[in-house]
């Protein structure tokens, strides 16, 4: 190199990065063929870490703090180029900056419902919404395994891989914990508590530490969804003869209010009887109401005028066919 073209080479004195916004977890340091004076700066501001990378070998980690970069500062960088004790070059090495701030609010969520299978109701498909936050806490592991030599890798960049992660345990969760849907929905705290111990480890091979993880949401497709609502009311209602009994009563006033005065009344009350019968019959009660509800034929009956059956003698409505009586 002739002394002109020495003189004209570039070198840097201050290496340094502020970030400009959001979502930014790893920037490569632009060298293009400028080279890194030796003595120069680097500054790692406190939500950041910086990596020396040459020839492709990882090499020095730097953490929050200002340095001079020389031998006693890059130790390993020294030993993979074969500097001796009185180096005093300038140098050319890839410098990578990475966050380590907490990236918040991240949303995770199915986008389409999952298999899993429940205690009580069998095989199902399930939905889960919920955020989470990470950093950066091994900037060497997260360079190897995911952001490589880009330039800018974003918060973006990573949220596909991490929503399968988060994905693909929340199935292993359910299926692993025995637990029915309805006693998970209802202590979402401890399912989320188990899913961030089971993601970890898998947030841990990235270089990444998982600060928080919130499930805010377990639903099923809305036809299970109703499905579920109808078999709640089923067990709401409990005695089938007694609900059916409430809702005749509850049906005599409207009965009564209806054209045709007591004729009105007394056929919705006989409806509403000949329902009462027809449902205790479904409930296995149909003998004993027929029993109760027939009377023997002798001087104290008369026939209904019409349906025929026997009837007691001063009943106002046949209580087979609700049938007002002469």
């Amino acid at each position: 190199m002739s002394l002109g073209e020495f003189l004209k080479k570039q070198f840097i004195d201050v290496i340094q990065w502020t970030e400009d916004g959001d979502g930014t977890l790893a920037y490569r340091y632009p060298m293009q063929d400028m080279e890194i004076q030796y003595g120069a700066q680097l500054t790692v501001r406190e939500s950041q870490m910086a990596l020396f990378v040459n020839e492709g070998k990882a090499a020095d980690t730097f953490g929050p703090g200002l340095y001079k970069l020389e031998t006693r500062t890059l130790p390993l960088l020294t030993n993979l180029m074969n500097w001796d004790k009185l180096f005093q070059s300038p140098f050319k090495s890839d410098v990578y900056f990475f966050s380590a701030r907490v990236q918040t609010d991240q949303k995770w969520g199915t986008q389409q419902p999952i298999t899993i299978r429940d205690k009580d109701f069998g095989m199902v498909r399930l939905r889960g919404f919920g955020i989470y936050t990470y950093h950066i806490v091994e900037p060497l592991k997260f360079h190897q395994k995911l952001s490589g030599t880009r330039e800018i890798y974003s918060v973006g960049d990573l949220e596909g891989q991490l929503r399968n992660t988060i994905l693909a345990r929340f199935a292993d969760a359910f299926a692993q914990s025995g637990v029915p849907f309805l006693d998970m929905a209802a202590n979402q705290g401890l399912l989320a508590d188990k899913l961030k111990q089971g993601l970890a480890p898998a947030f841990g091979d990235f270089g990444l530490t998982l600060d928080q993880f919130a499930v805010e949401s377990l639903s099923l497709p809305d036809e299970l969804q109703q499905k579920l609502d109808e078999r709640i009311g089923m067990n709401m209602v409990g005695n089938m003869q007694q609900y059916t009994q409430y809702q005749v009563a509850q049906s005599m006033p409207i009965a009564a209010a209806n054209q045709g005065g007591g004729a009105g009344l007394g056929a919705g009350l006989g409806a509403g009887m000949a329902m009462g019968k027809a449902m205790a019959e479904a409930v296995g009660g149909a003998a004993a109401a027929a029993g109760a509800a027939a009377p023997a034929v002798g001087a104290e009956t008369k026939f209904c005028v019409s349906c025929g059956k026997p009837i007691p003698k001063t009943a106002k409505f046949c209580p087979e066919c609700g049938g007002a009586q002469g």
